[in-house]
């Protein structure tokens, strides 16, 4: 009979805490690096928009997220598990292609868009061992969309995704989305506003969804690395997240991460 593992040492926990918080801060730092890129205030770029259209961007994308969980998830079956990297450039293509034409490929292009993130955030849940077809995972999944977006840098703000979860059922998730919907259309409302961009919208496309799909990789990295870490340290949850929360508030740690 096959024995479990006994509990990782407490020195382990420690540097796998470092390395996650670690992580945690090069996630933020990509937004910083996007502002200076397209320049100007992140929040000016949404008046660019057609008022239509922000009004209803939140619906849109709560329509995108509910899509996106049956296409990313019936991708699995198709494309196996596949590097960080090559998920990264496929999003980063699509953005180019969806600036092309300004807002109306951009639109065509936003679900799609969705639908790779979620797919990222998925692959990651499986690098850290857990299964994104079981029920607890899809909704672990779409909390990490309600991390700060990569447009919104603070690292003392977009913990409260790591707690602990409610009991996961059907009426549980949807009620997610729903909160999680706006949240995530105020970062898809500033890339689609990026797209507009007369001449560079292809570019700032590719731009936006480079840094994205990093952002988002990096951040499900840490979700599920410390639910992982919970795990094999045999700990409780909200003790891991407490212990991380003091890392990400407090200066760098000289450790650094992968």
């Amino acid at each position: 009979m096959e024995l479990l593992d006994a509990p990782i040492s407490p020195k382990e926990v420690q540097a796998r805490l470092d390395t996650l918080a670690a992580r945690h801060r090069r996630a933020g730092n990509a937004g910083i690096e996007l502002l200076n890129l397209i320049g100007g205030q992140a929040e000016g770029l949404l008046d660019r928009l057609p008022p239509a259209l922000r009004a209803g961007l939140a619906t849109r994308t709560d329509a995108a997220l509910r899509a996106a969980m049956a296409a990313a998830q019936g991708s699995r079956g198709v494309v196996g598990q596949r590097p960080g990297w090559m998920t990264r450039a496929l999003s980063t293509t699509m953005g180019g292609f969806g600036g092309v034409g300004g807002l109306p490929t951009a639109l065509i292009e936003l679900p799609l868009t969705v639908t790779v993130l979620l797919r990222a955030i998925q692959d990651a849940a499986v690098d850290a061992g857990f299964d994104p077809a079981e029920p607890a995972v899809q909704y672990d999944c779409i909390q990490v969309f309600s991390v700060a977006g990569p447009l919104d840098h603070d690292d003392g703000a977009d913990t409260g995704f790591l707690g602990t979860r409610l009991t996961v059922t059907g009426p549980a998730l949807n009620a997610l989305i729903s909160r999680v919907a706006p949240r995530l259309a105020a970062v898809l409302g500033q890339k689609l506003a990026a797209q507009t961009v007369p001449v560079l919208g292809a570019a700032a496309g590719a731009a936006t969804n480079y840094v994205y799909t990093g952002y988002y990789q990096q951040m499900a990295q840490v979700h599920f690395g410390l639910r992982r870490l919970a795990i094999e340290a045999d700990m409780p949850h909200d003790e891991v997240l407490g212990a991380f929360r003091q890392r990400i508030a407090g200066p760098p740690a000289a450790a650094s991460g992968r």
